[in-house]
């Protein structure tokens, strides 16, 4: 898949403010900081597009991009710990739940998780309600420029049973090195050819 086109349409909370065209969208989820804005910049090939933050809890809104007018990336904020008060993040996982329920042309999600830690309670009940509602994710792992290949292979054979996936379902990434970007475009690709059979 060659990125040539994005541009930002809009940020929502409620149906009523999601864009209104049907084009297959791919939404990208994950902990607080865990680099969803990185990866999402590296697939698009901008630096700056989606903004990023040290800061965990930067992305409060659901923000639609449109990829070469014919796809839509969105990027869900983080759950997990954020510096926000409890009362927006108590708003965050309804707004999300919403959005993945209702959203139909909605084809599947990229899950991110950091390469360093093992997946936690949030990770689970995300899987658990994607697999429950029928919908196809990715797992991602964020951040492997942080480990040696050596490490990278010890953490995806503790992590791979955990999620009960075999190690080909899993990718490991690097906003960094663009370490997996062509993978997880690959996969996307095929998640819309699913979509549109």
């Amino acid at each position: 898949m060659k990125i040539k086109r994005v541009e930002f349409i809009k940020s929502a909370v409620k149906e009523n403010q999601y864009p209104e065209y049907d084009f297959p969208e791919i939404a990208f989820a994950g902990r607080s900081n865990v680099g969803k804005s990185s990866l999402i910049n590296t697939l698009i090939q901008r630096k700056d597009l989606v903004k990023t933050s040290s800061k965990p809890g930067c992305t409060q809104l659901i923000n639609f991009f449109l990829v070469n007018e014919n796809l839509s990336f969105v990027d869900l904020p983080g759950y997990g710990y954020a510096k926000v008060s409890k009362k927006i993040r108590s708003q965050w996982q309804p707004m999300i739940e919403r959005y993945l329920g209702s959203r139909s042309n909605l084809l599947g999600l990229i899950l991110l998780i950091d390469i360093r830690r093992d997946p936690e309670k949030e990770e689970f009940e995300m899987m658990n309600w994607l697999e429950n509602h029928g919908l196809p994710f990715l797992v991602v792992l964020t951040k492997a420029d942080k480990l040696s290949k050596t490490k990278q292979q010890k953490r995806l054979n503790s992590i791979c049973p955990q999620l009960n996936r075999d190690k080909n379902g899993v990718i490991c990434f690097s906003s960094k090195t663009k370490k997996g970007r062509e993978t997880v475009l690959g996969e996307i690709e095929n998640l819309i050819e699913w979509g549109s059979e």
